[in-house]
């Protein structure tokens, strides 16, 4: 669900420290921020997705050890919490907190956002589904959550349930996992796919650098997708329960791009090449997404 209405960007880190990412809208696969949504929350939105992006390139950063890293992380906790001394901290995570107190958001979303980038400078394999799934509650769920905060929340008569929103946010995450399966296992020997499932259809990590998905392999993979798509029908109704009918249509297309992109990775091959959906599908997605959430 993280991904903006922004072009590349230089990201500051601390005074004559810079690290450009390489990743920007073209990367992302779900549209959030884009003009369905108020764009009096745009600018917070993309403050947001800066903070993230930034921290987040910090954690992937190939040519930065595990101790350097993890300072570096510290320094955005630092800029989060810290409403004294903002000498030496991160410019994202300074702009982050000034707009979590002028939106009255808990700092906790971005909190657990820096616990799952400092979890992944550590850890590099997942033992099993429950595993992935607890990192995902780190690593997407809050941006959920996030969202519906800035957007008023719920429904009048609705109860404040997040589950919905963490469903489709951990189906997102793991879609993106699956996607990247190679590059992650080959640029940063990190293998999102649990342990158990690949022992259970005989797969190995050796299997991600092959020249092409063996059956082992897509087998977990396809076990990986049924799971999935149980979480994106978690999801199912969570546009209905929105206060804010934007968001609600933004979040039915998301859940019909997470629907397509599932059937896509079915039937294609990510050891090969990244899997992406077309242009027409996208926008297929979100004719249909749009028009559903105003006839619901």
């Amino acid at each position: 669900m993280l991904a903006f209405f922004c072009n590349h960007h230089i990201i500051m880190l601390k005074p004559n420290l810079k690290i450009a990412s390489g990743k920007n809208i073209s990367y992302e696969n779900f549209p959030v921020g884009s003009w369905l949504l108020p764009r009096a929350l745009r600018r917070h939105i993309i403050t947001f997705y800066n903070f993230a992006r930034a921290a987040d390139d910090i954690a992937d950063a190939a040519n930065i050890d595990p101790d350097e890293k993890d300072k570096k992380l510290n320094q955005f906790i630092e800029g989060i919490t810290k409403t004294n001394s903002e000498d030496g901290l991160p410019l994202n995570a300074l702009q982050m907190a000034k707009s979590l107190r002028e939106t009255n958001i808990s700092e906790k979303y971005c909190l657990d956002l820096l616990s799952a980038f400092k979890q992944d400078v550590r850890k590099i394999r997942y033992n099993n589904w429950q595993e992935l799934i607890d990192y995902c509650h780190l690593s997407a769920a809050p941006v959920g959550r996030y969202m519906i905060d800035l957007h008023g929340g719920f429904r009048n008569g609705t109860s404040n349930n997040y589950k919905a929103s963490d469903a489709l946010c951990t189906a997102l995450q793991i879609l993106n996992h699956l996607q990247d399966c190679r590059e992650d296992f080959q640029l940063l020997n990190r293998v999102y796919l649990p342990l158990d499932m690949m022992k259970k259809r005989n797969a190995t990590v050796d299997h991600l650098t092959a020249g092409a998905i063996s059956s082992t392999l897509r087998d977990c993979v396809d076990d990986m997708l049924d799971s999935i798509d149980i979480l994106i029908a978690e999801a199912g109704e969570f546009p209905l329960k929105l206060k804010s009918l934007r968001l609600g249509m933004e979040s039915q297309i998301i859940i019909n791009i997470a629907i397509e992109l599932s059937k896509k990775l079915r039937k294609s091959d990510p050891i090969v090449a990244t899997v992406k959906l077309s242009k027409f599908t996208y926008i297929r997605c979100f004719i249909l997404g749009g028009v559903r959430a105003l006839i619901r």
